[in-house]
This record gives C-alpha cells, structure tokens and sequence, in this order.
C-alpha cells in the first residue's frame, strides 16, 4: 500500500505584513520550518533578513493582485487610525486589502489561511477597531478556506522603533501596567510577546481542520514551546 504524503512538507506560503511585528516573526518561523518550500513575503519594503526560501513580493495592497501558487496564507497586516488618518482608510487596510489578499491567495490555490486578529473581535461591537476585526474574521470564513486560524492576541510585546514602525503609546504604558500587575493579571489578558503569537499560528496552521481560535492565554510561551523548552505556568 502506497505511504500518503505529508501534508506538512513542501508548503508554499505566502505572508501578508511581513515586515510588521508579527509578520515579521512568521516569516521567520516559516523559513525555520524543514516543511516549507517557500515563503512569498508580501510588503511594502523588503524583510530585515535574507533565506533561500525567502521571496520578496513588493505589492500596493489597495490594487488587485495575483499571487503565485499557494498552500498557506498568513495576514498579518494592520494598521491604527492614527497611522491611516481616518476610520475608513484604516478600514480600506484591515479589512478590505485583507479580504482580497485571501481571495487572491484562495485562487492561487491555498486551502489554509492564518489570520491575526484581536482579543475583543466582534461583529456587533460598538467600539470600532473590534468590529472591524471581526467583520474580517466573518468574511473570510464564508471563502471556504479549509482550515481557519484565528490569532486573537492580548496586548502586544515587541520593538516596534527596531522594523521602523510607529510607537503605540497605548502598548507602552500597558506594558508597564502589566509588568507592574502581572502575578495579578490572569493570564488571557497579559501581555504577549509578538513571537508566541507568530509561533501559535504557525505551528497550528498546516494541520488545522475548520475553523479554531488561538486565545491570548493559548498563546502565552509558544516560541519556547516550538523550539522544545516550555515556557513556565
């Protein structure tokens, strides 16, 4: 009887915002993993490292695009409304260019998509970054995608000044708070390290089956845990 491959190896992935917080961090993961080919990095700028697997694809995200053959897509591209300058050109960037890159990346071929999205994604939400969040997330699972990560991380931990990004001040002074509060703070909402968040969607993706949800608690220590030393309770 013949042995069935290994859906895990020989993946072509693509990764939307690339070079952001976690982006950045998935692409990595990505050229870490023995089963990946190859990795389609979509930015603006190209990626702060080079890898043979490493593909830089400069794209405008408010025009249409067509991408290479594909397994996996990652989106991780947001932007804030201070960054965008309102609330529907922040929305044109969270949902609507995420919307047609999955689409675009559905008729390439992928049948798994990792999506980085909030803790507080709501539809119904009247505060407008959660609804937007999950106006995205209620879109892409009607693209009959195969399986459906969705990372919805607590604050975040990272260098945003290191990839050249803006500073939130909102992540500073909780980052503070939560350092301060901490053994207190239960662990769905401590801050987490934009590198967990990047290892849990990575690691999740190439087996998922549907639609599951990674929670910020979920989340906490995946990095260690993906290079083979768990993180402490």
């Amino acid at each position: 009887m013949p042995m069935k491959s290994d859906p895990r190896r020989n993946r072509r992935v693509a990764v939307a915002g690339a070079t952001g917080l976690i982006g950045s961090q998935i692409v990595q993961a990505l050229c870490n993993d023995p089963g990946v080919a190859s990795v389609h990095a979509l930015a603006r700028r190209a990626p702060g490292f080079t890898h043979p697997k490493l593909h830089m694809l400069a794209v405008d995200f408010s025009v249409p695009i067509t991408l290479p053959p594909l397994d996996e897509m990652y989106l991780a591209l947001g932007t804030t409304i201070k960054v965008a300058g309102s609330q529907a050109a922040m929305r044109a960037i969270d949902v609507d260019a995420n919307l047609a890159l999955a689409r675009a990346a559905r008729a390439a071929g992928a049948t798994r998509l990792g999506l980085i999205s909030a803790m507080g994604a709501n539809a119904a939400s009247p505060v407008f970054y959660n609804r937007i969040k999950g106006e995205l997330e209620q879109a892409l699972a009607g693209l009959g995608f195969e399986a459906l990560v969705i990372a919805r991380p607590s604050l975040l931990r990272g260098d945003r000044a290191a990839l050249g990004q803006h500073t939130r001040s909102g992540e500073i002074w909780g980052e503070r708070l939560n350092d301060l509060l901490r053994p207190l703070i239960p662990r769905q909402w401590q801050a987490i390290a934009a590198a967990d968040v990047a290892a849990a969607l990575a690691q999740t993706v190439p087996t998922a089956s549907g639609r599951v949800l990674l929670t910020s608690g979920a989340m906490q220590g995946a990095a260690q845990r993906s290079a083979g030393t768990d993180s402490p309770a």
